[in-house]
Order: C-alpha cells, then sequence, then structure tokens
C-alpha cells in the first residue's frame, strides 16, 4: 500500500503537476477585461475624424460576493438604473457564477448614479464597474461603405474596421485578484491592474469634402433614375493614384449598422 501511494504521489507530482497547477490558478484567479482603445480613423486632411472610440464603462457582479438579503435591492438598483428587466437581472444575482454581465458600454453618468446608490446603501463588494470603449462615427453614414463599422466586441466587421482591424485594435488589458470558492479575496494584494495598450490611428486618402459632395449627387441620381440596384462612383487623383472618393448608394448609418434606413431596402 505505501508503495502504491508512494507510485501515486510521485505521478500527481511530476506528471500531472503542471497542469493541476494551472487548474488551481484559473479556479482561484478572477479577471476582467479593459478594452483597449480603437486607433483613430482620419481622412487625408486628418482634419475629419471618421472613426474614434471614447470612453464608457461596463458593469460586472460576482453574484457570491452579494448578500442573499441584498440581492433583491441590487437587482432592483441595476434594472432601474440600466432601464433593464428586473427577472433577467435578479436571475444573473442569484447564479452561483464568480461573473456576470450586467451591461456593457453606458455612459458614466448613468454608473455615477450606480456609484452614488452603492455609497448610500453601504454596498460594495460584488458589483464592478471598469473602464470600456465604444466606437462612434461623426459623420453617421458618410463613407459608410469604406470605414465599415465594428462589433460589440470592438471587432471590425466591416470596411476599412475589418481590413485593418490588427492595426486598429489595441491590446486588452486585465483587472486580476485570487479568489477562494465563494469569490471572496484571498491575501492582501487587492487587485492587479494590467492596463489596455491602445490601437494605431491610419489615415485615409479619401477627401471628406469630396465625399459628401459625390454622395449627395450620387444619391439623387440614383433617385431621378429609378436605380433600383443603387450605384457606385471611385474618384481618383490620376497623378498619384490616391483614392479620393468611393461612394456607394445605398449606405448605411455607421452608428446602427443593423438599422435599415432608405425607404427602398425597406420596401
Amino acid at each position: 500500500i505505501f508503495l502504491l501511494l508512494t507510485i501515486r504521489i510521485w505521478y500527481i507530482q511530476f506528471v500531472k503537476g503542471d497542469f493541476l497547477i494551472k487548474k488551481v490558478r484559473e479556479q482561484q484567479s478572477l479577471s476582467r477585461s479593459i478594452t483597449a482603445k480603437r486607433g483613430t480613423i482620419y481622412d487625408n486632411s486628418r482634419k475629419y475624424i471618421l472613426a474614434v472610440s471614447a470612453s464608457v464603462e461596463s458593469v460586472t457582479i460576482n453574484p457570491t460576493q452579494i448578500s442573499k438579503e441584498n440581492k433583491e435591492k441590487v437587482a432592483q438598483a441595476l434594472s432601474e438604473i440600466f432601464e433593464l428587466d428586473y427577472e433577467k437581472t435578479l436571475k444573473k444575482i442569484k447564479k452561483n457564477s464568480s461573473i456576470e454581465t450586467i451591461i456593457k458600454k453606458v455612459e458614466k453618468e448613468k454608473t455615477d448614479k450606480l456609484r452614488i446608490w452603492m455609497k448610500e446603501n453601504n454596498i460594495e463588494n460584488g458589483i464592478n464597474i471598469d473602464e470600456d470603449t465604444k466606437r462612434y462615427y461623426p459623420y453617421g453614414d458618410l463613407a459608410s461603405q469604406v470605414i465599415g463599422f465594428c462589433g460589440s466586441d470592438n471587432q471590425g466587421l466591416d470596411g476599412i474596421e475589418a481590413k485593418y482591424n490588427d492595426i486598429l485594435k489595441g491590446t486588452n488589458g486585465k483587472i486580476e485578484k485570487m479568489t477562494d470558492a465563494r469569490g471572496g479575496e484571498i491575501g492582501t494584494e487587492g487587485e492587479n491592474y494590467i492596463s489596455a495598450i491602445d490601437g494605431d490611428s491610419i489615415v485615409l486618402s479619401i477627401d471628406m469634402t469630396i465625399q459628401s459632395i459625390v454622395e449627395k449627387y450620387l444619391e439623387e441620381a440614383c433617385i431621378d433614375n429609378v436605380c433600383t440596384d443603387g450605384g457606385s462612383i471611385i474618384i481618383m487623383n490620376p497623378k498619384t493614384g490616391d483614392i479620393l472618393s468611393m461612394a456607394t448608394y445605398p449606405g448605411y448609418d455607421l452608428n446602427e449598422p443593423y438599422t435599415i434606413n432608405t425607404e427602398e431596402l425597406k420596401n
């Protein structure tokens, strides 16, 4: 029996040791991601910003750190502040998990309301407010087919955003801390904050003044001539080969890429 136990200990220590150490670290480490800011996209003059990332915040919870008597109170507050369904929010708070996402990419004025509520009700543990970013397109549908857009995870899904995603996306940071089985903090080190690295910006050859004029007359031509399949125009500088305008009709609002915004497509 002693020999068998010795062999078993040797197997756990030297054969499975690295694997088990990795699993222990995964179970005891709670990590929250910090989204890096995507790089800015400019037109050729660098005066016009075509796409930019603004600072917002995301709210997550550690259900096991919220006491049983506070769960309904926290669910009520979160649902009212962020206009969420109360029952769905309460269901997340009652889960036996280490972390649950309540809402992403929310304006700071709303998270400030949550901070005030937490202070007034003396509830600090279990609710996390972390940095996040949200992609904005100041000119809406202008050059939409060229610029493209991002998904909810800041991943480029179309156009320049997708083509140069590796340049624009940056490197996400994270907040780590060691926890026990119930999500409570282990040790006195607190949270380990690893800053995000912002993405690089890029400058297009597109001239926004020319682009806006081209899109205006392209839309008029397509409507006047009943071009049901739409139309496209490309304007190039013959001396340099730079593409000064690349317009396609119909376009779409980059801030609401999944919303149909033309009567032709609605019909």
